[in-house]
């Protein structure tokens, strides 16, 4: 980007301005911040619903495991379309664990009344866990029908029957 400056600011004399050093960074690779962001999610969601026995790493490949330690500007090789069954599995079987331990939590703030779960947790108001899994199936390439069906089923294992329909 051009910047324009009036010629009052040209004789200025100081340090650099912060406009000057941002454009003189190097470019982020978006999709290795994406791949990041995926992690982060994925770590909020085991520390806010206390999941045991997950493993964060075993969710990727070897591609994707090295990516995380790579410099935010490299372009790196990132996961491509071939996964391994087995990871696909354990990725399933984490988003399942993740939409089960969302509708129990649910259930159960609904069930005691005189503390709501905005009110112990207030900055998750208006966070829905059930649909950020499925969004997270598709950065894992699992089917989102597959979320989507388990947390009708758990919806409805928990009597929430007017939730499930919807």
């Amino acid at each position: 980007p051009v910047l324009d400056t009036e010629d009052a600011w040209v004789s200025v004399e100081g340090p650099v301005s912060i406009v000057e050093l941002a454009l003189e960074q190097k470019r982020i690779h978006y999709p290795l911040v994406e791949h990041q962001f995926v992690l982060c999610t994925i770590l909020y969601a085991i520390m806010r619903f206390s999941l045991k026995s997950v493993k964060p790493l075993s969710l990727f490949d070897s591609k994707g495991k090295n990516a995380f330690f790579k410099d935010l500007t490299s372009i790196q090789l990132l996961p491509s379309g071939d996964m391994d069954p087995n990871v696909l599995s354990i990725r399933q079987q984490f988003l399942v664990k993740v939409v089960s331990a969302a509708v129990q939590t649910l259930c159960s703030s609904q069930k005691a009344k005189e503390v709501s779960e905005e009110e112990l947790f207030p900055f998750e108001k208006g966070k829905n866990w059930p649909t950020l899994a499925a969004d997270l199936a598709q950065y894992l390439q699992i089917s989102e029908d597959v979320v989507k069906r388990h947390y009708v089923c758990e919806l409805y294992s928990y009597g929430m029957d007017h939730l499930g329909e919807e």
